[in-house]
């Protein structure tokens, strides 16, 4: 069995990426860890807090909610501030992980790494996704990391950008005007996720959908981004969620579609 421990930039971001991988590893009787880069307090601050309870305290709820959900075995925090988009005034906030000296972050990563023997880590792309200052970083440090202290394997979160682009043909076809381009420029001007031919893996999750439902649910008071991603008809849920696509790094190019926890 292997120690996996998947590196995130914010509280929520395990729910949409990577909750069915860490729900298949922990079934299968891997240890799954999530490091959480950020503390998440620029998201949205839900209708019902309570009396002196911060945005802060309330995403912490709702990580802890999602991960039990998952079945996560432990849960880190970095302990940074989280950044915001491109060219937020929060950037340049002395505690943001944007602004964080990046070996540094590295150690801190790195540390809990070597405390637990990780096999696996993993991170993200080299533009985070869609290109959002943290998950950028996420990236840097990530990598950095598992330089640091030795980690056998490092793989790179991403999504299929060719997927997302039939799918949107698809939608077109159907007569939905406002669907959207995953072509588009996305928050750096780059498209979202990664052109098929540089993944390495594709993960039918499809089986633990029910799982990653629950993780999202869990963090209710991101409406505008969780909000939408739970409105999508359940059928298209699980063909839009259900797969999770990695890039590993020195494998042979070409997509299979596989578990990494296989090999």
């Amino acid at each position: 069995m292997a120690t996996v421990v998947f590196v995130h930039a914010h509280p929520d971001d395990e729910a949409s990426q990577s909750a069915g991988s860490m729900a298949r590893a922990v079934r299968e009787g891997h240890r799954v860890v999530l490091v959480i880069a950020t503390n998440g307090d620029h998201g949205e601050p839900a209708a019902d807090l309570a009396e002196g309870e911060t945005v802060v305290e309330r995403r912490r709820k709702e990580a802890a909610a999602s991960n039990a959900a998952i079945g996560t075995h432990r849960v880190e925090w970095l302990g940074y501030a989280d950044s915001g988009m491109t060219g937020w005034a929060q950037n340049d906030h002395e505690q943001s992980f944007f602004r964080a000296d990046a070996d540094e972050a590295a150690r801190r990563l790195a540390a809990i790494l070597r405390e637990e023997a990780a096999d696996v880590v993993v991170g993200y792309d080299w533009h985070g996704g869609y290109g959002h200052p943290d998950h950028v970083k996420v990236h840097e440090v990530t990598k950095r990391a598992a330089e640091l202290a030795g980690t056998p394997r490092y793989l790179e979160g991403s999504m299929n950008r060719d997927a997302m682009r039939r799918m949107w043909e698809g939608a077109r076809a159907a007569g939905a005007e406002d669907a959207w381009d995953p072509d588009a420029p996305m928050d750096d001007g780059n498209p979202m996720g990664t052109p098929e031919a540089e993944l390495h893996w594709a993960c039918d999750l499809r089986d633990y959908i029910a799982v990653k439902r629950a993780a999202l649910s869990a963090h209710a008071s991101q409406t505008s981004d969780v909000g939408v991603m739970l409105a999508i008809p359940e059928d298209a849920f699980r063909e839009s969620f259900g797969w999770e696509f990695y890039i590993e790094p020195g494998r042979p190019e070409g997509m299979v579609t596989a578990w990494f926890l296989d090999v």
